[in-house]
């Protein structure tokens, strides 16, 4: 039987409650707590262009940005479309439930899965339909060529028919004793679909659901499951042919989509997701120290520590500058070539729950469900 693995942050709770310290509460001894800020004195270089409110993100929530939108969802099930360029509501729909995955859209077609396990797709803000799902899902669907795709924990992957919910295929390979709990890989190179199976992409047929070609991120290495485990953990990232990825607590490596083979891994600690541009990956460890190697050879570009243990999203990388959200809601934007911090940006106070890119719109969402987009100048 095949078991799933939820890996928490347990914060350790040093000396008596009554001497506690908000630090303490959070982190545990003082070697624990986060780096503090540095005083910055240069110019902005980035600028917020507007914010929204939306509702509490309790869920492993990825931002969906088709065309000239970003589709964004809610712990209690609001699914929202909103204008990347001024931040104006294109449309609202409600799936009537809570959620544990979302959101993947084309720009029409919007999909999440509630905590009922269904598959739930709405057509311009409308419920269309819904369909329960095998296993439990935290990945959120992708949506393209007018199909619904799903990766269910135990890596299964269904294709579903966006218009009336028909199921069209469904994969399913003989996988590892142990999986992640933890929100998965699932994007698209050209006309193939691409999926995390245990540490190795797939390349798939979307059509069919027949496997073309697979390539490993890493090596797992252990004397027990819990030391193998080895999934890879989205967001990946494609720059050109290349799709890159994190293996959970394993390495960060990118893989040839269009031959199908893996370019190079680094090992590295670490559990969220990367960032990427032309020029380099960028990935924390598990102390929240970020590396950044080059996206054609993974040599070691730099590596920066300043903001150890300050839980930090995961990265992307826009007009030479990174973005990276921590626990106090603070968007830090360093040079690519560097990794030296350049300026902050202050949103809600409330950690940050992820980044997405439109163009050259960050849109920043945060655990109460603020909304935040940021240029990066």
């Amino acid at each position: 039987m095949r078991r799933w693995a939820q890996i928490t942050l347990a914060a350790l709770v040093a000396g008596s409650l009554a001497g506690c310290s908000t630090w303490n509460s959070w982190f545990g001894s003082d070697k624990d707590k986060p780096a503090a800020l540095e005083t910055l004195s240069g110019p902005a270089t980035g600028r917020l262009v507007w914010s929204s409110r939306g509702n509490d993100i309790k869920f492993p929530l990825s931002i969906a940005t088709p065309g000239d939108r970003f589709v964004v969802a809610s712990s209690d099930g609001t699914v929202l479309a909103l204008a990347a360029a001024d931040g104006r509501e294109l449309w609202r729909g409600d799936v009537g439930a809570k959620l544990s995955a979302g959101v993947g859209s084309d720009g029409r077609f919007a999909a999440v899965v509630n905590r009922d396990n269904e598959l739930v797709v709405l057509d311009a803000g409308k419920v269309a339909w819904k369909k329960a799902l095998p296993t439990p899902v935290v990945a959120s669907p992708f949506v393209a060529g007018e199909r619904v795709f799903a990766l269910t924990l135990d890596r299964q992957v269904l294709a579903y028919d966006a218009l009336d919910g028909r199921k069209i295929w469904e994969l399913k390979r003989p996988g590892e004793p142990l999986t992640l709990a933890k929100a998965g890989v699932l994007t698209a190179y050209k006309d193939t679909l691409v999926v995390g199976q245990g540490a190795r992409l797939a390349g798939v047929d979307p059509v069919k659901g027949q496997l073309r070609w697979e390539a490993s991120v890493a090596t797992p290495r252990g004397t027990n499951e819990v030391e193998r485990l080895a999934d890879l953990v989205g967001p990946a990232v494609r720059q050109g042919d290349l799709i890159c990825a994190r293996a959970f607590q394993s390495s960060v490596g990118c893989v040839n989509a269009e031959r199908g083979s893996a370019l190079w891994n680094r090992i590295v600690g670490g559990a969220n997701g990367i960032g990427a541009d032309d020029q380099v990956v960028v990935a924390g460890d598990a102390s929240d120290r970020l590396s950044a190697w080059k996206l054609a050879n993974g040599d070691l570009a730099w590596s920066a520590d300043q903001f150890q243990r300050r839980k930090l999203s995961a990265p992307v990388v826009l007009n030479k500058q990174v973005l990276i959200g921590d626990f106090e809601g603070q968007v830090h934007l360093l040079d690519r070539d560097t990794g030296k911090t350049r300026s902050r940006i202050a949103t809600d106070g409330s950690p940050v729950a992820t980044i997405a890119l439109q163009g050259t719109t960050a849109l920043v969402a945060t655990q109460n469900g603020g909304l935040f987009a940021i240029k990066a100048e």
